[in-house]
């Protein structure tokens, strides 16, 4: 029998400075082509929507229904809504951390009656290090485990006592929308897709990217949000266009303008949560295109450093790293073919469901088990 999945999310529709929906969006497109009955939730009024309609209007939010006219949200007044209907008949339920205290603790209430239910906490974010006290509000005792997207995260909840159990589930790359493109024009030398953030690398970023490529003289682009004046004037003192939101859909088509990408951790997964890459890398190597990263440890081995992507220990490797593939063509293709093999073989949305319903499986183990074809699917 197929499963009947809930998933309470900040947003499915925006990715607005919300790099989690690139990953929640691949997952429900993966539990849907399995035959899985999914049903999402994000509140209304959200912050990454709002900014969204402020900037793109309306016509952001048709373009997402155009391009996934399967993935729909459900919107909810969180003063009036009925979780528990919402609930009812559900199998698994997944509540991400960008949710409120009081949702999260209602969720749980209803998982301690409910034998059928089984609820997971999923976590993609840095505060269970940075901000334990504001973490620490999220009642947990009731979910049956925690999805972390790393072994370094999973161990803080592990410390900290949180959750019953804890499960490393790492994002990963949606290739039904992230895969090669043809080159059909040459926009660029280098690109980098991402945020300006809360001053998380704004020093990496000038290191890492500014510096080398006006010493480079490459001409390169930057996408993203929440860039201040004085970031908007350092990137066009080096000569680089700043071209604002991209609408995540439309990565894979950018990627295949340029020659190299970067990647660029922000701070506190390189000093307190090492080994949690983020989603940008596994996307841009899914879309084939070489890149060069600034320094992050990879102590799950999730990729072979030197192989798929080059890492740079400062700024003056980058900038070596980044010539080198520019000037040679051989390695950049090597770089393109190995880092795709890697997303292929490992690193796939696809992957992850199979995971998450392994996990599901296990945690049915304690009482009524799953069905015997969503075993055979979980093992395929």
């Amino acid at each position: 029998m197929s499963l009947r999945v809930a998933m309470f999310y900040h947003s499915l529709v925006s990715d607005w400075n919300h790099g989690n929906a690139h990953f929640l969006r691949g997952v429900v497109a993966e539990l849907q082509a399995r035959g899985h009955r999914v049903e999402v939730y994000e509140p209304e009024g959200n912050w990454s929507t709002q900014n969204l309609l402020r900037d793109h209007g309306n016509e952001a939010v048709e373009a997402f229904s155009q391009t996934f006219p399967n993935l729909k949200s459900h919107l909810y007044d969180s003063k009036s809504f009925d979780v528990s209907e919402a609930l009812d008949g559900v199998d698994l339920v997944l509540v991400h951390e960008w949710n409120e205290p009081a949702l999260v603790a209602q969720i749980g209430q209803l998982r301690r009656t409910n034998a059928r239910l089984r609820a997971l906490f999923h976590d993609t974010h840095h505060r269970a290090i940075t901000a334990p006290r504001e973490m620490a509000r999220f009642e947990l005792g009731d979910y049956d485990g925690v999805l972390a997207y790393g072994a370094s995260l999973a161990r803080a909840y592990e410390k900290l006592g949180w959750g019953k159990r804890v499960h490393i589930w790492h994002e990963a790359a949606d290739t039904r929308v992230f895969y090669p493109r043809q080159r059909l024009s040459d926009a660029g030398d280098i690109v980098w897709i991402g945020n300006w953030g809360d001053e998380e690398r704004s020093e990496e970023l000038r290191e890492f990217l500014i510096e080398p490529v006006r010493r480079g003289g490459w001409k390169a682009r930057v996408h993203g949000v929440r860039y201040p004046e004085s970031a908007l004037e350092e990137l066009s003192s080096a000569g680089i266009e700043y071209r604002g939101w991209l609408p995540n859909f439309r990565a894979p088509e950018v990627f295949a303008q340029f020659r190299a990408t970067v990647h660029v951790p922000r701070r506190p997964y390189v000093q307190q949560l090492a080994g949690i890459p983020t989603i940008r890398p596994f996307e841009a190597l899914a879309c084939g295109i070489p890149m060069v990263s600034a320094p992050w440890l990879d102590t799950e081995g999730l990729f072979r450093v030197g192989q798929d992507f080059l890492m740079a220990r400062d700024g003056n490797q980058m900038g070596r790293h980044l010539a080198d593939v520019l000037n040679d063509s051989e390695l950049a293709a090597t770089l393109s073919e190995n880092g795709l093999e890697t997303i292929r073989n490992r690193h796939t949305c696809g992957h992850r469901v199979t995971e998450l319903l392994k996990i599901f499986e296990d945690e049915k183990g304690d009482g009524t088990r799953a069905e015997a074809n969503v075993l055979a699917e979980v093992r395929q």
